[in-house]
């Protein structure tokens, strides 16, 4: 498979925002989920190309991204969050690990959202942990609409990168 023009620019942000444009729909509105819950700035853009190709090299560019925040000599390193999207309640956790992996309990295989299948999203987070290197796991707590199960996931995920970005807190005693 040719490699697949991307580019980023992704930073913490008190105010977040999502600029993304994969050509796929349910992607990008996935990808501003992320970034909401992250408190992240981020602007992704990947040329056009096949659903696989676009899912792959946008989740390893913005992998990429998060890894070089997630091991920043300040960065917490680790991360975890539950968050809610409607009836759907996802956790996620993480931390930096040199064997990076997706552990998850969900499994959408056999359905579609906005056209695209379902497995496209754990596709999309397990290239992210993978060029992020890190250890991610992501648990549906409850849920069954595929659209709020994706968003709730999407928005754990988030959360979870956007706490282990962030400087860990300091005790009294290390300050």
């Amino acid at each position: 498979m040719a490699e697949t023009s991307t580019s980023i620019r992704l930073a913490p942000a008190r105010e977040p925002s999502a600029n993304v444009a994969t050509g796929l729909p349910v992607l990008d509105h996935l990808v501003a989920q992320l970034a909401g819950s992250g408190r992240f700035r981020i602007a992704l853009e990947v040329a056009p190309g096949s659903a696989d190709e676009v899912v792959t090299a946008a989740a390893r560019t913005l992998g990429a991204a998060l890894g070089e925040r997630v091991r920043a000599p300040s960065a917490a390193g680790h991360g975890w969050a539950l968050v809610p999207a409607d009836e759907a309640l996802a956790s996620a956790a993480l931390e930096i690990d040199d064997e990076p992996r997706l552990v998850s309990n969900v499994d959408l295989t056999g359905e579609r959202v906005a056209g695209l299948e379902s497995d496209v999203a754990s596709r999309f987070l397990r290239e992210v942990a993978d060029a992020a290197g890190v250890n991610l796991h992501v648990r549906l707590v409850e849920g069954e609409e595929p659209q709020h199960v994706l968003a709730a996931i999407f928005k754990a995920v988030g959360a979870a990168f956007g706490q282990a970005c962030r400087p860990a807190p300091t005790s009294p005693e290390e300050e």
